[in-house]
């Protein structure tokens, strides 16, 4: 059986009231319908069968029904169904890092491929690990449902332009403070 994103979109907006936020995701549980020929690249482009998803506001609604659950695999989930999808790095891409206040009050905030503007804190932690096999920094944002938002590398150079130096637990390191949050970076020497 395969689906068709329009088909996956009617679905949503008949079981989303108008104006109502984020679909209840953590409502849904189908049974798994299959896979569905989605692959979120790289570079953010959502791709279905090898060509891109021409309609924006169909992979901003997506973007709102993609959860990543303990299996490590990406689903899009609606009310009935539930179509694994293939993810190749971040499913979202974090631009345009803001910052406010400063020091311990300052807050900082990015904003999604997908036109979701996001404070990091609490709710929403920055994390800075590497790629596997390498040292390349992969700065990402947590969202929700297990999703990520990647830092592209201007606003990752934005954010190294913030840091500062720590001492925590007897040891110095760098890192950023945002919402009263220390979020580190690496450690200093």
């Amino acid at each position: 059986m395969t689906q068709k994103p329009e088909t996956i979109a009617e679905q949503i907006e008949k079981a989303q009231a108008a104006g109502s936020g984020l679909p209840p995701l953590d409502k849904w549980d189908p049974d798994l319908s299959g896979n569905i020929d989605i692959v979120i690249a790289r570079d953010g482009q959502w791709l279905y069968q090898g060509n891109p998803i021409g309609r924006e506001a169909i992979v901003r609604l997506f973007s709102t029904i993609l959860r990543r659950e303990e299996d490590g695999h990406y689903y899009l989930v609606t009310p009935v169904e539930k179509w694994r999808i293939t993810v190749e790095d971040a499913p979202l891409l974090a631009h345009s890092l803001q910052a406010t206040g400063e020091g311990r009050e300052q807050v900082l905030s990015v904003t999604t491929n997908t036109g979701e503007t996001i404070e990091i804190g609490e709710e929403h932690p920055l994390q800075i690990g590497t790629y596997d096999g390498t040292d390349e920094p992969r700065p990402v944002v947590n969202l929700r449902n297990g999703i990520e938002a990647r830092l592209v590398t201007a606003a990752y150079y934005d954010l190294a332009d913030l840091v500062t130096e720590e001492s925590i637990a007897g040891e110095t390191a760098i890192g950023v403070w945002s919402n009263g949050n220390f979020y580190k970076i690496g450690a200093n020497g």
